[in-house]
């Protein structure tokens, strides 16, 4: 098991006008770790490369899509998930 922090972006206007997003602790949580996979995105501005993985973890409001965990030196974001009797079952994107 792994234990990991869990984060909120938070955006505010910056005095020039431009976007900043800080993160918020919100709590930890441990986690039981899937196979990790590596898979091609295809975005506007090209294809790249993304690491993916699934995490089990006690069910937890907290947990939801958009919020990042922070563990083993990187931050995953949590692309979805489900709660399935009392378990959650986390989709994750490592961000780079």
């Amino acid at each position: 098991k792994v234990l990991a922090e869990l984060f909120e972006g938070v955006e505010s206007e910056t005095p020039y006008g431009g976007r900043a997003v800080s993160w918020e602790p919100l709590g930890s949580a441990w986690l039981k770790m899937g196979a990790r996979r590596r898979r091609e995105k295809i975005e506007p501005s090209g294809a790249r490369a993304i690491e993916t993985a699934t995490a089990e973890t006690r069910s937890d409001p907290r947990l939801t899509t958009g919020r990042v965990l922070r563990f083993g030196g990187g931050d995953w974001r949590i692309v979805s998930g489900e709660t399935v009797g009392g378990r959650a079952i986390l989709n994750l994107e490592r961000i780079r």
